[in-house]
């Protein structure tokens, strides 16, 4: 029975912990804007499970009527990084509006999909379009900021990739693929690859990029 008890307790306490880790974290969330995702990765190896919060505006004038008749909320979208400590969270980066609607208009095709994803303690933004491909942002924690390291992405034609890019902020090396099969039905393109050197000053900030749908690299060669 005792022992029935303790693990019942146990179960209590890490319900409980797990409850008032999740209300820290809702706590980052400033006043007009909503939970929209949540998605967790160990981002300062340290071996914690930091926080990644996708907040949504709530301005009530961005609630529009769509070309379809449809009633959307086009209120932007932004990014808390929390780390881990221990049962609470601490802020480690954050860009309140970065990121568009999730029911911006896509024209022919649904609008480019965000997704969140962490690798080697870094964290990726990643915008995912289907049969067009995708294009996704590496970011690196360097000097207490969250920097911008690489850029990746795929120009598709349904299943056949026409163009990759892949761009190395760190090395300032860009390589570029280009298929020249054109006649490929994905799995067998033929690339013909470039590399070349560009110049940068400085390491773009995530917290400084105003909308990610305009944002300009800004790379010089």
């Amino acid at each position: 029975m005792n022992r029935i008890l303790g693990i019942a307790l146990l179960f209590a306490l890490g319900m409980y912990s797990s409850h008032a880790q999740k209300m820290n974290s809702i706590a980052f969330i400033p006043e007009g804007y909503v939970l929209s995702e949540t998605y967790y990765g160990d981002l300062n190896k340290d071996g914690q499970e930091d926080c990644m919060l996708i907040i949504k505006g709530t301005n009530a004038a961005n609630v529009v009527i769509n070309r379809f008749d449809q009633e959307v909320d086009r209120n932007r979208r932004g990014i808390i990084v929390l780390f881990k400590n221990e049962n609470t969270y601490e802020l480690a980066d954050k860009n309140y509006d970065c990121f568009y609607s999730e029911n911006e208009d896509g024209g022919v095709y649904y609008a480019p999909e965000l997704d969140i994803t962490t690798e080697r303690s870094n964290l990726i933004i990643h915008f995912a379009h289907g049969r067009y491909g995708y294009w996704r942002y590496i970011f690196r924690l360097q000097e207490s900021a969250f920097k911008l390291i690489g850029y990746d992405a795929s120009s598709n034609h349904g299943p056949r990739i026409d163009r990759e890019t892949s761009i190395n902020f760190l090395t300032r090396k860009k390589l570029t693929r280009i298929n020249t099969n054109q006649d490929a039905e994905g799995g067998d393109e033929v690339f013909e690859e470039t590399w070349v050197k560009f110049k940068q000053d400085q390491l773009f900030k995530l917290s400084e990029i105003e909308h990610f749908e305009d944002f300009d690299m800004g790379i010089t060669y």
